[in-house]
């Protein structure tokens, strides 16, 4: 197949769906297929199967933008018809203006057009400090369907707690619930109980980002009475990274800071007591799923806008979201039942909540190739 996404964000090794995309591109082209990117990406220019647009500027929220280190592509028309036209099926990861712009297109020349569901409108209206106004998520789900979601064929949901999310706002959609997927390196494994050096390591990846809400964990860890015992290692990067080292300094925290490299992550999240999940919105999380596939016992957050409080085993799991005190007793009695850390471990490594990224992506090979030949 000839298979065309438009992603705006690619490039970007610490946001999801950049993670996300650049997955689905290397599978698909691993599979035989000739797939064609619209992105923003300058680092692409000149290259095969690339068709690069400039960045889009926001004149009244040009700073916002820049502090969140997303770039988004500013749509032109000519390259993005160069991308669409001969293609069996178009793919957009996001709701913004090029996507709407190739769906037109793709209308136009009887192309059918897919769309992924990775940006909750939480995910933005957090940048202004609005994320939990149920107002404004309506108003961003009925903005989203308008732009994209209502011109496609189906719609791919990460989970199916996302697309009760969106469909309890906007109505029912033709969509497949397809996990993003876990490297295969990350399931099935039951991970040590304790480095050698004999301290806890306590684990959280994704994007240092206001709804991910890292600050939280470094207050618990702070209030943990086990503190002096605990290193918190923070796998990612974004633009909240000076602030939570300055508070995990004041806190007296031992936080490990920076991106991890996907080859090192398997060791990681091996090395791992307890993995911490603290975000307020989350659309499927990953990070935590390859934990969960490593046999990881999990504490995450009970905020009603993340996907990730399902995969909790019990109330023992969950915190209350945004309550430091209520993540530090958590941690607390995981760390000191060591029977019940490694019962929990033992549960999540054979629950099959992880998927394989390859099951996965053959899913989504699936969805394309039923769309292209009308049987979606």
């Amino acid at each position: 197949m000839n298979i065309t996404v438009i992603c705006d964000v690619l490039g970007i090794k610490d946001n999801g769906t950049s993670v996300a995309a650049d997955g689905l591109i290397t599978s698909m082209r691993s599979r035989g297929h000739d797939v064609r990117v619209v992105c923003c990406d300058g680092k692409r220019k000149g290259e095969r199967g690339y068709y690069v647009l400039p960045e889009r500027s926001f004149p009244f929220v040009g700073g916002i933008v820049r502090r969140a280190g997303v770039a988004l592509a500013s749509p032109v028309e000519d390259i993005v018809f160069a991308a669409v036209e001969g293609a069996d099926v178009v793919h957009c990861m996001l709701p913004f203006k090029t996507a709407a712009l190739a769906a037109d297109l793709a209308g136009e020349l009887g192309i059918p057009v897919t769309a992924g569901f990775h940006c909750t409108p939480e995910t933005v209206s957090a940048y202004l400090r609005l994320e939990k106004s149920a107002l404004l998520s309506r108003m961003l789900y009925h903005r989203y369907r308008r732009r994209l979601y209502a011109k496609v064929c189906c719609v791919h949901y990460p989970t199916e707690f996302i697309r009760r999310e969106y469909e309890r706002v906007a109505g029912h959609t033709e969509g497949r619930v397809i996990s993003n997927g876990v490297s295969p390196d990350l399931i099935g494994r039951i991970a040590k109980t304790r480095p050698s050096d004999g301290r806890f390591v306590v684990l959280s990846t994704g994007r240092y980002s206001r709804e991910k809400r890292q600050d939280v964990l470094i207050r618990a860890v702070g209030m943990s009475a086990l503190r002096e015992r605990i290193v918190l290692v923070l796998a990612g990067g974004g633009p909240q990274e000076e602030r939570y080292r300055r508070l995990a300094a004041r806190c007296g925290a031992d936080v490990r800071f920076g991106y991890v490299p996907p080859e090192e992550m398997p060791a990681l999240v091996r090395s791992a007591d307890l993995y911490v999940h603290p975000a307020y919105v989350e659309s499927e999380g990953i990070a935590c799923l390859e934990a969960i596939g490593c046999g990881i016992p999990i504490v995450v957050s009970d905020s009603p806008r993340s996907a990730a409080r399902l995969y909790a085993r019990d109330e023992r799991s969950l915190f209350s979201a945004d309550s430091p005190a209520s993540l530090a007793s958590r941690i607390d009695y995981w760390l000191t039942h060591d029977g019940e850390r490694a019962k929990a471990g033992e549960y999540y490594a054979s629950c099959g909540l992880a998927r394989s990224r390859d099951d996965c992506m053959a899913d989504m090979e699936r969805m394309f190739a039923d769309v292209a030949g009308g049987k979606a």
